[in-house]
């Protein structure tokens, strides 16, 4: 059986692909020491006047679980361009997911 190789969004073009209900495709975002990471997109949430983006690494990270997904905020800046920030803020996390959860529990509900 053919595996399906899944198209790579750029950083560059991260943002775009995240708000773009039809693309699914992964995005590499730069790490602190400017290597690539390649993220599956999990979901947008917006949550208190803000919007948030569960990924999830496609390959090993240290110090990550398999079953553990990143929380970046979506930082509007009209100078330098809209981006994505790590947040490293458990309460935001903690709340990010809880609606994330129960949307996928209303989800559930409706299937």
């Amino acid at each position: 059986m053919k595996e399906e190789k899944k198209e790579v969004v750029n950083e560059a073009n991260a943002l775009d692909a995240l708000f773009d209900a039809n693309n699914n495709a992964n995005i590499t975002l730069y790490n602190e020491k400017d290597e690539p990471v390649e993220f599956e997109q999990i979901a947008i949430i917006p949550l208190n006047d803000r919007v948030y983006a569960i990924l999830k690494p496609t390959a090993d990270v240290e110090g990550v679980a398999d079953d553990e997904a990143f929380v970046f905020e979506v930082v509007e800046d009209e100078e330098n361009g809209d981006s994505l920030r790590l947040v490293e803020d458990d309460k935001v996390i903690d709340a990010v997911f809880a609606d994330y959860n129960k949307l996928l529990d209303e989800q559930d509900d409706e299937d």
